[in-house]
């Protein structure tokens, strides 16, 4: 049994690591900014790895009073891609820190 405190004591150190390199993966994903776009640029929205909207940005030439309906649509195609481009990177960044692990709980 002795080993086993030993076992417990190496797997706790891994865990803690472990926690550190995602701590840190976090913080770089806070700070790298991935666009999502529709109309051909018209509408770009910014969001970061931690899947927060940083910025939205709406071409003049797209607002048309009379097609509110149309810009709202291009907002949710931008919105829709830029989530989607955060979410594939942060999971590949979190992918690198857990070895691939599923992790319940954590996210991702």
């Amino acid at each position: 049994m002795a080993g086993l405190g030993g076992d417990m004591g190496s797997l706790l150190k891994q865990a803690q690591e472990m926690q550190k390199r995602m701590q840190s993966t976090e913080r770089e994903l806070a700070e790298r900014v991935v666009e999502g776009s529709a109309g051909g640029g018209a509408v770009k929205i910014f969001v970061n790895g931690m899947q927060e909207i940083q910025a939205v940005k709406i071409d003049k030439d797209a607002v048309d009073p009379d097609d509110v309906e149309g810009l709202e649509d291009l907002v949710t195609v931008a919105a829709r891609q830029a989530m989607s481009a955060a979410k594939e990177m942060r999971d590949k960044a979190m992918s690198k820190v857990t070895g691939g692990m599923n992790l319940p709980g954590m996210g991702f």
